[in-house]
């Protein structure tokens, strides 16, 4: 049987603003309207394709949203050396239709505030976009006398101009757009 165009399954790596992080986009959805971040091998149980990407000893983190997986390593190792396995790595992880992440059960939603709902609004059109583009992704945590908490995932989590584009991007949009906020803090970082 002829596969057709639908079925050849592409990956290409692409840099991100962390130096010790990759990003790699499939042409077909992985794991759509959600993410799940891993920085540490305990945490990757949900994730048959996380679990196997930890046994590499480079690997320090994964990050997977939408058709992108995000590595990133040790320092010990060179991006160069690892592209090309790592592509191969997901193009037959794909081609063979293996779990990316099991199915998680739905979490019921607290009752938010209209200033909350208008921050994650925010932080969904005009944010996570470009967050997403640099191979992470930032989730609204919580509002509290004036303070915006988010995290970090992915290839943002760690990395140099992370507190920069936090501080002078999205703090001053929130800011501006929503007077009652004062200050924007990362969670875990």
């Amino acid at each position: 049987m002829e596969k057709s165009i639908n079925d050849i399954v592409t990956v290409y790596a692409e840099a991100t603003p962390n130096p010790e992080s990759m990003k790699f986009v499939a042409n077909r959805m992985l794991l759509p309207n959600d993410s799940a971040d891993f920085r540490n091998k305990e945490k990757a149980e949900s994730s048959p394709l996380a679990k196997a990407l930890f046994e590499m000893n480079f690997v320090q983190g994964i990050f997977i949203m939408n058709n992108f997986v995000s590595i990133t390593k040790n320092g010990e190792y060179e991006w160069f050396d690892l592209i090309p396995d790592l592509r191969n790595f997901f193009t037959e992880w794909l081609e063979q239709g293996k779990e990316i992440v099991s199915p998680k059960k739905e979490l019921s939603e607290e009752e938010e505030t209209e200033i909350e709902r208008k921050i994650k609004q925010l932080l969904e059109d005009h944010v996570r976009p470009a967050v997403e583009m640099d191979g992470g992704a930032i989730d609204f945590k919580s509002f509290k006398d004036g303070i915006v908490t988010v995290e970090l995932k992915g290839s943002c989590s760690g990395c140099p101009s992370s507190t920069m584009t936090l501080k002078s991007g999205i703090e001053n949009l929130l800011k501006r757009m929503v007077p009652e906020v004062e200050s924007v803090e990362a969670y875990g970082v």
